[in-house]
């Protein structure tokens, strides 16, 4: 038996009050995949199986029942704690997230409501640069971008993929149909300004015009996706943010899908509020995984 997530206690005691993952993840604010996941981890760790599956729903097992009482008494236990943790040593000050544009204003700045209002003496300062921070020099505390860091004394992991496609609008596709049939060489396509030309994205574009002029270029991935919604050209888009502005598909695999890094400063790893912040930013990452990858699209 594997050391067990107590948090994933949580998710036991919603599975067993409601009957259903659909319901409790609802009550627990995530997602019905990661549910799954924690309950099926929580299993293995115990090398029990807690509950039955069936198609009305959730049944607790005998095992189950057995350890019900105590995952009651961990929760309040672990509640008590918590408020007198937070009566006493509040999250206070300011945290540094360095972060990529299209993940901050789609996904990290909208969930940072329920952190602010735990905390209201906490204050995070998000970073949207396209220069790289450097950690170690404490231009951030924590970043979450798709450039693995390389150097200095930092606590690294990956938190998802960023999934890449190429989009159009459906009004440039009405005007060539060809376009849907995967005839993607004789038309416009929307391009990055040359300070970009090292991101993938900007690279694939120049290798498909091989020499020919974008009919637009920009400098930023709001940019890209305003000029693919009003027609301008094809764009080389993350999947979620292109399918949820109403773009179409053209090719979904363009072999440049980009690996989300998780950077926390070592230093720091006892620091309370950047605690805090780091381990709710790593649960919002959680929950948005398939959203990222595309795979809640497809």
């Amino acid at each position: 038996m594997s050391t067990p997530n107590w948090d994933d206690t949580r998710i036991f005691l919603a599975i067993a009050r409601t009957g259903a993952v659909s319901i409790a993840a609802r009550e627990l604010g995530l997602g019905v995949a990661t549910v799954s996941r924690r309950i099926a981890r929580l299993e293995a760790a115990l090398d029990l199986p807690l509950f039955s599956r069936h198609q009305t729903g959730y049944r607790l097992t005998h095992e189950g029942e057995m350890l019900l009482p105590k995952a009651v008494a961990l929760e309040d236990t672990m509640r008590g704690l918590l408020v007198e943790a937070q009566d006493s040593t509040g999250a206070v000050g300011q945290v540094r997230v360095a972060t990529a544009e299209n993940l901050a204003n789609p996904i990290i700045i909208p969930a940072l409501c329920e952190l602010l209002r735990r905390h209201p003496a906490l204050s995070v300062d998000v970073i949207t640069d396209v220069a790289t921070v450097n950690l170690d020099r404490r231009e951030a505390d924590i970043a979450i971008r798709m450039v693995r860091p390389d150097r200095g004394n930092v606590t690294i992991k990956r938190v998802g993929t960023l999934g890449m496609g190429l989009y159009a609008s459906a009004g440039y596709l009405e005007e060539r149909p060809y376009v849907a049939k995967g005839d993607t060489r004789s038309n416009r396509y929307i391009g990055w300004s040359e300070k970009q030309a090292h991101i993938s994205a900007a690279q694939w574009v120049a290798q498909t015009l091989k020499g020919d002029m974008a009919a637009i270029s920009t400098t930023t991935l709001s940019a890209q996706l305003s000029a693919a919604v009003s027609g301008l050209g094809l764009a080389v888009l993350p999947h979620f943010l292109a399918l949820e502005a109403g773009l179409v598909v053209v090719k979904a695999e363009l072999g440049i899908n980009q690996p989300i890094w998780f950077a926390m400063h070592s230093d720091l790893t006892g620091s309370h509020r950047v605690r805090i912040v780091a381990d709710h930013l790593l649960a919002i990452m959680d929950e948005n995984a398939d959203r990222l990858s595309g795979k809640a699209f497809s």
